[in-house]
C-alpha cells in the first residue's frame, strides 16, 4: 500500500492532483472553523460542549463537519447542494423540458448543472434564514440559555444569512475545482471530508463516557460493519448482453459481448438521507411549538424526537425501504435500456429483444433491490441501536449515513487513482 502511494506521488501530474486535493480540503476545513459575523463564539462553544449535538439538526450538522451548530462561515456545508441535486433528479423525471435537456448530452447536462446551482443558492438562503432565526431565539442548541449572538438587530441577521449563503457558493466552487483539477467527484470528496472530520471526536466521546471495554467493542463492531459495507457496495448482478454483427457499408460492426452491472445497493445513500430528512420534519414542528400543550406535540415529542423509541426505528426502517424502491425506479428505466439495446442490435442471451427484455430487467431489478433496501435499513439502524445499548448520542461513530459515505467515496476515489496508475503501467492500489 505504501509503495502504491509512493508510485502515485512519483508521477508528476498525479502528484499535482493529489496535492491540489489536499490544499482544497485544508481551505474547506479552515472555513468550517471561522465564525460568522455577529456570533458570540464563547457562548456558542460553551453551549455546543453542553449539548453535544443532541438537537434535531444532527444530519445537517454531520454534513457540515460540526460547523452548523458552531455557526461558522461554512455552517450550511454541502447539504443545500445535495438537496438541490436530489430535487433536480426527481424533476427530470416529471418535467419534459428537463428530460429533454438530459438527453441532449453535455450541453443539456451543463444547463441542468446551472439550474442546480441556482436552486442551491435559494435553498441556502432559506436554510440560512431558518438557522439564524433559531440562533436569535435561542432554540438552535437545545437547553442553552446563553445568547448565541452579540445583538438581535435585523442587520446582523441579514449579514449572517448573506455570509452563510456566500459560504455555500464558495463550497460549490471548491467542489467544481476539485472535479476539474483533482481526482474523482469534488462534491463527494468534500462530503467525505466533513463526515470524517466529526468521526474521531465522536469515537473518543464513547471512550470517555463508557470506558475502554465499550470503546474496544465499538471498534471491533465497526471494523466488521465496514467490511460488510465494502462487500455489499461492490456486489453487483451482471446481466450479459450480446451484440449481433451487422454490415454498415463495407465494414462489419458488432459481434461483441458486454454486461449491464446492477448493483445490490443501486440507490446509494440517498434513501437514508430522504428518510432522515422526512423524520426531522415532525421534530422541527415541535421545536417551533415548544410552548404548546396540544396532544400532537406531546405524541411527536414522545415517539419522533429521539431515535431510541421502537416506533421511530420502525418508521425509519420502512421509509428507507420505500425510498430505496422509489429512487431506483426513477433512476433506472428498464424500458429505455431495452429500447437502446434493441436499437443497437443488443440482446440478453435467451431473452427476446423489446418488451421481454424490459420485463426481465424489471424482474431482476425488483429482486436485487430488496436485499439492498434491507441492507440500507439495517446499516442506518446502527446508531439508533447504539442509543439503546450504550446510551450514545445520535452522532454515534460507525453510524449508517457516515459509514456509507466514507466507504463509498473512499472506494470511488481509490478506483479513480487506480485507473490513472494503470494508464502508466503501475501496479496501483487494488489487486
Amino acid at each position: 500500500m505504501l509503495g502504491a502511494f509512493a508510485n502515485a506521488f512519483r508521477t508528476p501530474d498525479l502528484r499535482r492532483k493529489l496535492l491540489f486535493v489536499l490544499l482544497i480540503v485544508a481551505i474547506f476545513r479552515l472555513g468550517s472553523h471561522i465564525p460568522a459575523p455577529g456570533v458570540h463564539v464563547a457562548n456558542v462553544q460553551a453551549c455546543f460542549n453542553d449539548t453535544k449535538n443532541s438537537g434535531i439538526y444532527g444530519l445537517i450538522n454531520l454534513f457540515s463537519g460540526g460547523a452548523l451548530l458552531q455557526l461558522t462561515v461554512f455552517a450550511l456545508g454541502i447539504m443545500p447542494y445535495i438537496t438541490a441535486s436530489i430535487i433536480l433528479q426527481l424533476l427530470v423525471v416529471v418535467i419534459p423540458r428537463l428530460e429533454t435537456l438530459k438527453k441532449e448530452g453535455q450541453a443539456g447536462q451543463t444547463k441542468i448543472t446551472q439550474y442546480t446551482r441556482y436552486l442551491t443558492l435559494a435553498l441556502a438562503i432559506l436554510q440560512g434564514t431558518g438557522i439564524v432565526a433559531l440562533a436569535r431565539s435561542g432554540n438552535l442548541l437545545q437547553g442553552c440559555t446563553r445568547p448565541l449572538l452579540y445583538n438581535q438587530h435585523v442587520s446582523t441577521a441579514l449579514i449572517m444569512v448573506i455570509t452563510l449563503t456566500a459560504g455555500t457558493a464558495v463550497i460549490m466552487w471548491l467542489g467544481e475545482l476539485l472535479t476539474d483539477r483533482g481526482i474523482g467527484n469534488g462534491m463527494s470528496i468534500l462530503i467525505f471530508t466533513q463526515v470524517v472530520a466529526t468521526f474521531p471526536a465522536a469515537l473518543w466521546a464513547v471512550k470517555q463516557s463508557k470506558g475502554w471495554l465499550v470503546f474496544g467493542s465499538v471498534i471491533v463492531i465497526g471494523m466488521v460493519v465496514i467490511a460488510t459495507v465494502v462487500f455489499i457496495e461492490q456486489a453487483q448482478r451482471r446481466i450479459p448482453v450480446q451484440y449481433a454483427r451487422r454490415m454498415v457499408g463495407r465494414k462489419m460492426f458488432g459481434g461483441s459481448s458486454t454486461y449491464i452491472p446492477l448493483k445490490v445497493n443501486q440507490a446509494g445513500v440517498i434513501p437514508v438521507i430522504f428518510a432522515s430528512s422526512l423524520l426531522y420534519l415532525p421534530a422541527m414542528a415541535v421545536q417551533f411549538n415548544q410552548n404548546s400543550n396540544s396532544a400532537w406535540v406531546a405524541w411527536v415529542s414522545t415517539y419522533f424526537v429521539k431515535g431510541d423509541h421502537p416506533i421511530y426505528m420502525a418508521a425509519y426502517f420502512l421509509l428507507i425501504i420505500f425510498f430505496t424502491y422509489f429512487y431506483v425506479a426513477i433512476t433506472f428505466n428498464p424500458e429505455e435500456v431495452a429500447d437502446n439495446m434493441k436499437k443497437y442490435g443488443g440482446f440478453i442471451p435467451g431473452i427476446r429483444a423489446g418488451k421481454p427484455t424490459e420485463e426481465y430487467l424489471n424482474y431482476v431489478l425488483s429482486r436485487i433491490t430488496l436485499p439492498g433496501a434491507l441492507y440500507l435499513g439495517l446499516i442506518a439502524l446502527i446508531p439508533l441501536a447504539a442509543l439503546v445499548l450504550v446510551k450514545a448520542n445520535q452522532n454515534f461513530p460507525f453510524g449508517g449515513t457516515s459509514l456509507l459515505i466514507m466507504v463509498g467515496v473512499a472506494l470511488d476515489t481509490v478506483k479513480q487513482i487506480e485507473s490513472q496508475l494503470q494508464q502508466r503501467n503501475y501496479e496501483g492500489f487494488l489487486r
